[in-house]
């Protein structure tokens, strides 16, 4: 039992106040199933070119990590620079070359097609329905990420894949910009209405809103004295949060709220360090320790 994702595997070239690297590992499919790996196995469907070569597979070597639907094709993968200013809350893309991203049609390898938890990663909404079409039994649940290119550019076929789904991750803005509302629990209503009955609200160095029908849940970000780059925060947070969800087995609110903990803490060790480095390097006692510092921090009483 797996949970499949669906996304980019990439190259970032990034310059933060915190210095500058080029050519490292980047990528929504990357970032969440290293995340994600850390609770339950991962499967993941991306495409990649010649450039990625066996440096970038060690990198998912000795994790619960299936890359079977990792296709290699001639060129060069996928390629982001980005700048970051003071404000780490928003990048400023420099270039972006799609090189084989651009011809990315997922083909799900049929020992995939009956995983029971599937993760949509941002890509064009057209490709994320045909891979719920492609799943031969449909999934327990079934999570989407998308951003306001997206929203903007593509609302029907956004609006068609949004009815296939339970689980809706986004930031504030794109939350607002996909519904027209500002108040959160009344995009929590018109989101519902849409189709996905859980929304997540990624708020960056704020944290997180979680909205179920059960009810509701807020949990700050952990406290960090240096953030080096935040390139990925996000889909680490969904990988720790459905990672989370995955080997739990349920979507109890009591439950969720304990994913969104292992989200937002797997999240506090990516902007720590460039790219996927921090999370790489991670250890059992390094996720422990932060967490039960994350409960202290938060406990009343």
């Amino acid at each position: 039992m797996s949970l499949l994702a669906v996304g980019s595997v990439a190259f970032d070239d990034l310059e933060t106040p915190s210095g500058r690297r080029d050519n490292i590992l980047g990528g929504s499919a990357s970032h969440f199933s290293l995340s994600a790996s850390r609770f339950h196995p991962v499967q993941v469907v991306a495409i990649v070119g010649e450039d990625f070569g066996p440096a970038e597979y060690r990198v998912f070597e000795g994790r619960p990590i299936d890359l079977g639907g990792l296709v290699r094709t001639p060129g060069m993968s996928f390629h982001w620079k980005g700048q970051y200013g003071t404000d780490l809350n928003e990048a400023r893309t420099l270039e972006t070359h799609l090189n084989v991203f651009a011809g990315f049609k997922p083909d799900l390898p049929a020992a995939f097609r009956t995983a029971p938890y599937l993760f949509l990663g941002n890509i064009d909404p057209t490709l994320q329905l045909d891979v719920v079409r492609q799943m031969a039994t449909r999934p327990a649940w079934i999570a989407l990420d998308t951003m306001n290119f997206w929203i903007d550019g593509a609302r029907p076929a956004l609006l068609e894949v949004l009815k296939e789904i339970d689980i809706l991750l986004v930031n504030e803005a794109e939350a607002r910009s996909l519904t027209g509302e500002r108040n959160l629990l009344k995009v929590y209503g018109k989101i519902r209405d849409l189709g996905p009955r859980i929304l997540v609200v990624k708020r960056g160095e704020y944290g997180m809103l979680l909205f179920t029908p059960e009810g509701f849940f807020a949990a700050p970000a952990f406290p960090l004295e240096e953030v080096k780059d935040p390139t990925g925060a996000g889909d680490t947070f969904a990988g720790g949060f459905l990672g989370y969800l995955a080997a739990a087995g349920t979507l109890d609110l009591a439950t969720m709220k304990r994913a969104a903990l292992a989200g937002t803490v797997m999240a506090s060790f990516a902007v720590q360090d460039f790219g996927t480095e921090r999370v790489q390097a991670l250890q059992d006692g390094d996720y422990a320790n932060r967490v039960e510092a994350f409960k202290e921090m938060i406990r009343i009483g």
